[in-house]
């Protein structure tokens, strides 16, 4: 009895609760199930979200009781598609909240981005600020800034946590105003590191005279987005990263205000009012049609509605508090790993308190001497093992050169002296490794996931 009042007390660390058990486990079971009958592991929420069982009914069931036809005229079969392609439109600006927005659908995020950087206004004078934490679409947008005699340049982000220098990006939105038209393009989530940024810059950055392009794609998947509440110029969405099907669609959201701002330079059939072969002219459209070249996808167009019903009857909110319970389990229990001379098995970039994140993590595995695991090993063994997860550099080369520590002039040297290349050549020129390893949690993520993957992590070596 004695000893007993003299026990030392536990040193083990309390383990992230997870949220939600029941009810997750339950969704799982009843729309997921494929997952465990396969015994899949799926950690590539961020890479592509699942889609649930009940969608894909619902959206079968309209095709097979109805007929469709092509939009753009007043048959029956064109009506009955448009009502439906209409009726999505307006449930996706319902959903944001987006009634000072026109919503154009695009074929992914990408094709939104394109139509940015395609139609803004960019002249001599002009300035493109962006965060280094950005996907390549965003980053490719320079190009069109470059072409039209404009500037562009880059916030750099904290090496420590992957956010945002707030000090430089203050200063660089100061710039004084010229005139000439200045775009601000951010994420507002990381589609790397999790990080969300702060969306208060979308109207610090508005009130000193900027565009603000939001690249939501990564962010809404479990994150609640209120177009009231903030109201950026420009949005870029894609569907399958929110509910998993239809793949081949996304929007750009336009405030109604600044749609005539985007100069398209060319027209497509569905895009014009009137046009002329014998009279160089035409007219564009004034709404969303302008920018919907051809025909759209009136087939699957439907079922974006389907699949926001879906995330409703839900909630985004409770989806966005088990995914944190999700994400903090994981990084807890991956940051505990360690070898037996007490070094760590693995490093986890980003924000050590998880404060501000999505349910995404990148990470390095590391061998008792300290070196990193080729990402392209960890992979191999994962996929032995049934594992979906994603390596490599995301299409955000940005936060690669931080975590992989690339100098400006590194990288310049070896882009000066190559006409070609990719990730094998650059690691041989630099000799500095690239690529991590991204671990991404969703809606049908459960606890023994997470726990068969903490499992891989001990093996790896």
């Amino acid at each position: 009895m004695l000893a007993s009042l003299f026990k030392r007390k536990s040193t083990r660390q309390r383990t992230a609760k997870l949220l939600d058990e029941s009810f997750f486990n339950s969704l799982r079971k009843t729309e997921y199930s494929r997952l465990d009958h396969h015994k899949h592991i799926y950690l590539d929420y961020t890479g592509g979200n699942l889609y649930a069982a009940s969608q894909l009914d619902a959206h079968h069931k309209i095709l097979k009781e109805h007929t469709f036809g092509n939009p753009h005229s007043t048959n029956p079969t064109s009506m009955h598609a448009t009502q439906l392609v209409e009726g999505a439109r307006q449930r996706v600006l319902d959903y944001f909240n987006a009634k000072d927005y026109h919503c154009i659908f695009t074929q992914n995020a990408s094709g939104a981005l394109k139509i940015v950087g395609e139609c803004y206004p960019f002249q001599p004078g002009s300035e493109y600020l962006l965060f280094a934490d950005n996907h390549n679409s965003v980053n490719g947008i320079r190009e069109y800034c470059k072409s039209k005699g404009g500037n562009y340049r880059y916030v750099p982000m904290q090496i420590e946590d992957l956010r945002v220098e707030n000090e430089f990006l203050e200063e660089a939105l100061s710039i004084p105003y010229t005139g000439s038209n200045r775009l601000f393009a951010y994420p507002a989530q990381s589609n790397v590191s999790g990080v969300q940024h702060d969306l208060a810059w979308v109207s610090k950055a508005q009130q000193k005279g900027w565009d603000v392009l939001l690249d939501a794609a990564a962010f809404v998947p479990s994150s609640r987005l209120d177009l009231q509440e903030v109201q950026p110029d420009f949005v870029s969405i894609s569907f399958y990263k929110i509910f998993g099907y239809p793949t081949g669609l996304g929007c750009l959201l336009v405030k109604k205000s600044k749609f005539n701002k985007l100069c398209k330079p060319w027209f497509a059939g569905g895009t014009v009012t009137l046009a002329s072969v014998k009279s160089p002219h035409h007219f564009l459209a004034g709404n969303h049609e302008r920018f919907e070249n051809g025909t759209l996808n009136y087939l699957d167009i439907p079922a974006l509605k389907i699949g926001l019903d879906h995330i409703d009857s839900i909630g985004i909110e409770r989806i966005n508090t088990r995914v944190n319970s999700l994400t903090r389990y994981l990084f807890e229990n991956l940051n505990a790993l360690k070898h037996c001379d007490g070094s760590p098995k693995v490093r986890i970039f980003g924000p050590a308190d998880r404060k501000q994140t999505g349910g995404t993590l990148i990470m390095n595995f590391y061998d008792e001497r300290g070196r990193t695991l080729p990402f392209e090993e960890v992979e191999q063994k994962a996929n032995a093992c049934n594992i979906s997860l994603r390596t490599g550099c995301f299409c955000n080369p940005g936060i690669d050169e931080i975590n992989n520590d690339l100098s400006s002039e590194e990288l310049g040297e070896f882009f000066s002296s190559n006409l070609h290349g990719g990730y094998r050549e650059i690691i041989n020129a630099l000799q500095k490794m690239r690529g991590a390893i991204r671990i991404s949690v969703g809606i049908a993520t459960t606890k023994y996931d997470l726990d068969y993957f903490i499992a891989f992590a001990k093996k790896l070596s």
